[in-house]
């Protein structure tokens, strides 16, 4: 499996789920497998069928979150001389051509990004657009409502 990028943040962010998930949700659900157990025919148990449920998807998410920091690419933004130029995890100031509109993203891996926190994917159409160019460019993105023109008025390494 190749390496995916991911941020200094996003990286900690995803051990911390992991600890949590560990210490926490793990022993919680361990705890009610055997209280439901206790309740004794564990065929017609719904409590402990909802508990071994439970149980997989905190096992399968363990799973997932450790795959994906044994592959991670861990880029520290504060350390990135880029000159000037869009990379992933650098913070990007937007204006839209069209509408004078400002906004302002950052470029993080794929399990990072949520648009509500101006944090978009790597793999994003928007990213791929913006990715190596400076300040004072325009990008032309194709999004759903049609093609869409920005100018990067500001690049940040924060």
């Amino acid at each position: 499996m190749s390496k995916v990028p991911l941020t200094a943040r996003g990286a900690e962010q995803l051990r911390e789920e992991l600890k949590r998930l560990k210490t926490e949700e793990r022993p919680r659900v361990v705890n009610a497998i055997a209280e439901a157990r206790a309740h004794g025919d564990l065929r017609e148990n719904a409590e402990y069928h909802a508990a071994k449920e439970q149980q997989g998807l905190i096992e399968a998410r363990i799973r997932d979150i450790e795959t994906k920091l044994a592959n991670a690419q861990v880029i520290d933004v504060t350390e990135i001389d880029a000159n000037g130029r869009v990379v992933f995890g650098s913070t990007v100031h937007l204006v839209d051509v069209e509408n004078g509109e400002s906004m302002r993203y950052q470029i993080v891996g794929e399990d990072e990004s949520d648009i509500k926190d101006g944090l978009i994917s790597i793999a994003s159409p928007i990213a791929r657009a913006l990715i190596g160019k400076e300040e004072g460019d325009t990008a032309e993105v194709v999004t759903p409502s049609g093609r869409r023109t920005y100018e990067i008025e500001r690049v940040e390494y924060v």
